[in-house]
């Protein structure tokens, strides 16, 4: 199954290092910081990009990192202010997406109202979550990117996500070979439990010999300096949030150094 989309973003890069800038939480989360407003979440934002883009990563993506506890159906004024965060802090020299945790309707209005290059989310399976049940259409989705004349949009198909576990009995492999055929994946996603784990080495690698090689096997969670060599053996690249931030932690501010190091050591591979 030919696909280009994944191809065409990045026609220059054997393995895309994608590193996450996460948004602080939202108005109307209970994590919401007032006195920051909105303004204050688009200059957090616009200051670990440019600290992202001076390490030398290949691309951006954007997400709703600090709005726990997650839903599954976003509000209107979540969306609205995405875009403006993500409208004000994309680079101009580098391809980006967009994430929302966790409503991949929301994440595509979101990518199209801010021509957005890629979106990630999970567009398959059932699962129970910490969220709740937690049921999926991929159907709408690749039917609403038509619709609104975006079929250069790849859409990045996690199918492990975090927080999460399928109701049946398929395995990660299994469920990556369906969401190729059934769901027309541009990219598959290999996740670990939570933000910042990682999966097993294993896994990956199964997922990764279990669909065509013109489908890109990513890992979605977990990378870290430390160990990006010994993934990237399997993965086709890798998005990185957590290890980028000071110590390390999920929702710290990026750390310039520790985002230079891990480019470092990932373009070893």
């Amino acid at each position: 199954m030919k696909n280009d989309r994944f191809k065409n973003i990045f026609p220059n890069v054997k393995k895309p290092i994608i590193a996450m800038a996460h948004v602080p939480p939202l108005p109307g989360t209970p994590l919401y910081d007032k006195k920051m407003g909105v303004q204050g979440l688009v200059d957090q934002v616009k200051r670990d990009t440019e600290h992202l883009l001076n390490a030398g990563f290949d691309a951006i993506m954007f997400c709703n990192e600090g709005d726990r506890p997650y839903q599954l159906k976003a509000g209107l004024e979540a969306s609205a202010i995405m875009a403006r965060i993500v409208t004000e802090c994309k680079p101009k020299d580098r391809p980006y997406g967009v994430d929302y945790l966790w409503d991949a309707n929301c994440a595509l209005a979101i990518a199209v109202a801010t021509d957005a290059y890629f979106m990630r989310e999970v567009v398959t399976g059932v699962w129970e979550s910490d969220m709740g049940l937690w049921n999926t259409d991929a159907a709408t989705i690749l039917r609403s990117r038509r619709n609104l004349s975006r079929d250069d949009l790849a859409i990045f198909m996690n199918i492990t996500p975090e927080f999460a576990s399928p109701i049946g009995t398929r395995t990660p492999a299994q469920m990556a070979q369906s969401t190729v055929v059934s769901s027309l994946a541009d990219v598959i996603l290999v996740s670990g439990p939570m933000a910042g784990s990682e999966p097993s080495i294993s896994t990956l690698a199964q997922v990764r010999e279990s669909v065509d090689s013109s489908i890109p096997v990513l890992l979605n969670t977990g990378a870290k300096s430390e160990t990006i060599v010994d993934y990237l053996k399997f993965a086709d690249g890798c998005i990185v949030g957590s290890d980028l931030k000071v110590d390390g932690y999920t929702w710290n501010p990026v750390d310039p150094i520790r985002a230079k190091n891990f480019i470092n050591n990932a373009r070893r591979a």
